[in-house]
């Protein structure tokens, strides 16, 4: 804390006694007593950091009721997670995320320690820390889509049906089966998603992360959709899908790298930091 003096006049200041406040000082906070009680350090940054935290949780519980609404899980099954500086908002395990609140809001830091809500966080946790701390992703988005889930048990990598494979980063790899939750689980999904931002989970379902909370979605339902579309072709008898060429998928792969609207995107923004 600044040494405080007060000058004859009875004036407080930190500039030896003036009493005139600088351009980059604040009205103190008195207490009763006098005593100054303006935040200052990690105390000043707490309401804003909690206020940032409040907003993403708010669209981290709105994509998880999606994944329900739109088919992608069942129940409580799946989870969602976002960063928020160093701390990763997580669904908590068990809880239906039509019940969730702003009072339910949980979150750990990059090790895995609790450091907000009381509810125990998604048994998952393991898998999204070590996607946060291998990738550069803002969020991740793990589902039991049904037909992702079961193109798992039938090859080790989807097909390019269609060149929407290439937003993913290319042809999604299949990560091989560990019981959930485990560490053994987040290193095969790491594996998975070398050069990737999605895979599927064998016998599991899918993980697909991004710079926001809405991308991240976004390639999960892209996902189940070329999933479905592959199924489907596959079942025609007597016929086989023609698949795109390397060279095919590298050129939509470019064309889709400007594919969008220019600059910040409408919606809530990533984190920066």
């Amino acid at each position: 804390m600044a040494d405080e003096r007060k000058d004859p006049q009875g004036t407080e200041g930190t500039d030896g006694g003036k009493g005139a406040k600088g351009a980059n000082e604040v009205d103190r906070a008195d207490g009763a007593d006098g005593e100054d009680r303006t935040p200052r350090g990690p105390r000043a940054a707490r309401p804003a950091r909690e206020a940032r935290e409040a907003l993403a949780w708010e669209e981290l519980v709105a994509t998880a009721r999606r994944t329900v609404t739109e088919g992608l899980v069942v129940g409580t099954s799946g989870n969602v997670s976002v960063r928020v500086g160093d701390t990763v908002l997580v669904t908590p395990s068990g809880v239906p995320y039509d019940r969730l609140g702003p009072d339910d809001i949980t979150g750990v830091d990059l090790t895995g320690r609790q450091t907000v809500g009381g509810l125990t966080p998604t048994s998952e946790l393991p898998m999204h820390l070590a996607v946060y701390r291998a990738t550069d992703a803002r969020a991740v988005v793990h589902t039991h889509a049904v037909h992702a889930t079961a193109v798992s048990t039938l090859v080790r990598e989807l097909p390019a049906v269609h060149y929407m494979t290439g937003a993913l980063g290319g042809p999604v790899r299949v990560a091989p089966y560990a019981t959930y939750g485990t560490p053994e689980l987040a290193d095969h999904v790491l594996h998975a998603l070398t050069d990737r931002s999605a895979c599927l989970l064998q016998n599991h379902g899918t993980l697909t992360h991004g710079a926001t909370l809405a991308q991240a979605y976004d390639r999960s339902a892209q996902l189940e959709w070329m999933c479905r579309l592959w199924l489907t072709a596959s079942s025609v008898p007597g016929l086989t899908p023609t698949l795109l060429t390397p060279s095919q998928l590298t050129a939509a792969t470019e064309k889709l790298r400007g594919y969008g609207q220019p600059g910040p995107q409408p919606g809530p923004q990533p984190d920066p930091r």
